[in-house]
């Protein structure tokens, strides 16, 4: 070794040992790249020149020395593999002797002084996954054909590299699954998601996992079989079963068939018994998850509620809890059929015959490839084609619906060339979808059919030189085949999985909203609401709005009508959701008799205020049940009589059904007034003693209107009534009005007689609405 140059982080080196010999280069170069503080490393075979690149804390003296030991331990290495190997020659190759009596061993190209080179690029694989690690395997893989050979031929480093790829494999795959989940704002998925899946139920788990792995073992012992009998009839015979007693080649057929049939039983039952734990705990899974996120989600207050999409919430509760089941019921038992192939495969070739173990372990990693690439394009196809047939479905209900408007516009043959269009490119994209998904099955049967081509190939080659046994070949057959088909799924269950925890996170995230705290507060029973209600200098704001009230105060005394009319915006809404706790105020108080309603029990304020909405709910059963919803022990008298001061007695009556008839989803069987009318039935039902009338007559014609005022006032009496309208006519009887302006401000306040008189904003808006001077 002499210095050509060493300057501060860099010396240059002439090395002879390593002149001439690229693998000798090539191992110092791996083993001086894993010394502390060495940077860069080049090693020149042709000239033994050698570049170091360090850190400028390792002093010259330092950094030679480590090159020196690099040096001397890859010298030795070298040599005691090239040792190792002509005594392995020595021992295997046959010996001659000549016209002497002179016994000479066969000599090769590499043989004397050229045995070293030998061990350049034939040995240096056994010392290097001890001596060098990883980095010395990377650097071996290079030498060429025959050190890939020897890699081969030692089934566990086959093992290594073949797992170590296929972890690469899933990993890169992975991580585009990732990238795509967080381009489209969904939660990346959670590697303990399992766990919170399966819940109270791992121990219906564990035997549904124990079911399928011992029908997997059925099936793949039933395959491993199946050619043992074949190649025991065609020896006439099996000197291991001999061995073990059975002698005769009838009474061996019979007890591998009978073996064979046991397993076939296994494989049915065991098969079987899983498929019903599976499904049987895939719906317990999913009916647990569902009914308590329905349960917590109707314990949400209603403020953070609408911050969620009615849609979205109902796709959580539909399509993503039965993406959770289906994922539990399907893909689980693939995941430990697959574990279970793979763990069986490995065994077995490493026992029964290491030296063509490789030929079953390198399609492993080619195989999940394949299944990774070809489903993700599938995927797309697949997602293109749903686009396309969305679109022509979401056209045709829309003409559909449209029909009228389309015939009156005479728009038939547009409207016929448009849908025309729209199938051409759904069958279009169909038609690519089909030949995507028709691709990776014959690949995928392409690949496991080459393992078994190889297999027999490898194995026969075997069995004719004589170094593996005809019984142990026998069942090895078929092995790598159904693996390899297992193996054939990793894709999709990939994919399904992490569906599966992106589902969960979103169910997850609706269970991280609040719930109302319904056992806390200040009880009140209903019979002691007196129903006096004050709104105390109360600031409130929507997110993201301009504030709806700021510093309102009114009073409603308790056992009168009170009206609260104003423009669009003025709060007039929001203070009935303050009232009702649907909302909090930034500042401010809401009082009930004089308590804070924050300090109540949410159940018994809510059933002391009756609430009617400007778009009253129906649900879909009969107008019967809808009336009664809330009050379920009344009696049918009782419900009449409601209806009746409702003013919806009139209309029920004219149905065939009655009270029997069903209402439609939402109502769409009613019109706005007779929906009105009935959510009207239903709060005067329950009996509140503080009722809040929310433009709850504004879908009725005047006369209607006059009979439920009138009606209201015989109800109304002794009760706390407020009553929110745009129509005057509708607070006209009122024992006081407010009348609100932008910002919850209270501009005007009276009878409506007095507010009328006084010329101001009330007397322009009664002018507006009479069309004449103010009536007293």
């Amino acid at each position: 070794m002499r210095p050509r140059s060493i300057v501060p982080g860099r010396q240059r080196w002439e090395v002879d040992h390593v002149r001439g010999r690229p693998a000798a280069a090539r191992l110092a170069q791996t083993a001086l790249l894993q010394a502390p503080g060495i940077e860069e490393v080049h090693v020149n075979p042709v000239t033994g020149r050698v570049l170091v690149r360090h850190d400028r804390t390792l002093g010259a003296r330092e950094v030679a020395q480590l090159l020196r030991r690099a040096v001397e331990r890859t010298l030795t290495a070298l040599r005691s593999t090239a040792a190792d190997m002509r005594g392995r020659d020595s021992a295997r190759q046959p010996k001659e002797t000549d016209g002497t009596g002179t016994r000479h061993r066969r000599t090769g190209p590499h043989s004397g002084s050229g045995a070293g080179h030998r061990g350049d690029g034939g040995g240096a694989g056994r010392w290097l996954p001890r001596m060098l690690g990883a980095g010395g395997v990377a650097a071996a893989a290079v030498a060429g054909g025959p050190l890939l050979l020897t890699l081969l031929s030692r089934p566990l480093i086959t093992l290594g590299l073949a797992a170590a790829a296929t972890a690469a494999v899933v990993r890169r795959a992975w991580r585009r699954s990732d990238s795509a989940h967080q381009e489209s704002d969904e939660p990346a998925p959670d590697r303990h998601a399992l766990r919170r899946i399966i819940g109270p139920h791992k121990r219906r788990f564990r035997w549904a996992a124990l079911l399928s792995g011992i029908a997997q073992l059925g099936e793949m012992a039933l395959f491993a079989l199946s050619p043992s009998i074949v190649l025991l009839l065609a020896k006439g015979g099996s000197a291991t079963l001999a061995g073990l007693g059975v002698a005769g080649v009838t009474a061996q057929l019979s007890v591998l068939v009978g073996v064979a049939g046991a397993a076939c039983l296994v494989m049915a039952a065991s098969g079987y018994g899983a498929s019903v734990i599976w499904r049987q705990l895939a719906q317990d899974i999913e009916d647990d998850w569902r009914t308590r996120t329905y349960e917590h989600v109707q314990r949400v207050a209603p403020a953070d509620l609408e911050n969620e999409r009615v849609s979205r919430v109902n796709a959580v509760l539909s399509e993503d809890i039965g993406q959770i089941g289906a994922f539990v019921g399907s893909s689980m038992h693939d995941v430990v059929q697959m574990g279970t192939s793979i763990a069986l495969l490995v065994p077995t070739f490493l026992l029964l015959a290491p030296q063509i173990a490789w030929i079953a372990f390198v399609p492993i990693p080619l195989i999940a490839w394949l299944s990774f690439r070809f489903h993700e394009r599938a995927v797309a196809n697949q997602a293109t084609s749903d686009e396309q047939r969305a679109r022509l479905n979401s056209r045709v209900t829309e003409n559909l619906h449209a029909h009228t408007t389309i015939k009156s516009a005479v728009t038939e043959d547009h409207e016929i060339a448009r849908i025309a269009d729209l199938n051409r490119k759904c069958s279009e994209a169909n038609r690519s979808t089909g030949r995507s998904a028709a691709i990776p099955p014959q690949i995928l049967r392409l690949a496991g059919g080459s393992a078994l081509v190889g297999t027999v190939f490898l194995g026969g080659r075997a069995v004719l030189r004589g170094t593996l046994s005809t019984a142990a070949f026998g069942p090895l057959i078929e092995m790598p085949g159904i693996t390899m088909l297992r193996l054939s799924r990793l894709g999709s269950t990939t994919d399904q999985y992490q569906r599966t925890v992106t589902a969960l996170r979103r169910v997850e995230r609706l269970h991280d909203l609040p719930v109302e705290p319904a056992d806390e507060g200040r009880r009140m029973p209903t019979q002691q609401v007196k129903g006096e209600i004050e709104v105390r200098k109360v600031s409130f704001a929507y997110p993201g709005r301009p504030p709806a009230l700021r510093g309102t105060s009114l009073v409603i005394p308790p056992g009168r009508t009170t009206g609260i009319v104003g423009t669009s915006g003025a709060g007039k809404t929001t203070i009935a959701k303050l009232l009702m706790r649907f909302h909090h105020p930034d500042h401010g108080q809401v009082l009930l008799d004089g308590a804070d309603v924050r300090t109540l029990a949410l159940p018994d304020l809510r059933r002391a205020i009756g609430y009617v909405t400007q778009e009253p709910f129906l649900f879909d059963a009969t107008i019967a049940e809808n009336i009664r919803y809330g009050a379920f022990r009344t009696t049918d008298d009782q419900l009449v009589d409601a209806a009746r001061t409702a003013g919806a007695d009139a209309f029920i009556d004219t149905l065939p059904d009655g009270y029997a008839t069903r209402v439609g989803e939402r109502g769409a069987a009613l019109s706005g007034g007779q929906k009105q009318r009935i959510a009207l039935a239903r709060t005067i039902l329950s009996d509140p003693p503080v009722i809040i009338l929310d433009e709850a007559t504004s879908a009725v014609d005047n006369e209607t209107e006059a009979v439920i005022q009138q009606a209201l006032q015989v109800f109304g009496a002794d009760r706390t009534m407020i009553v929110i309208a745009h129509r005057l006519s509708t607070v006209q009887s009122a024992d006081q009005i407010y009348v609100m302006g932008p910002g919850g401000v209270v501009a005007e306040q009276g009878t409506h007689e007095e507010l009328v008189t006084r010329g101001g904003t009330y007397t322009t808006l009664w002018k507006l609405q009479a069309g004449k001077p103010a009536l007293v």
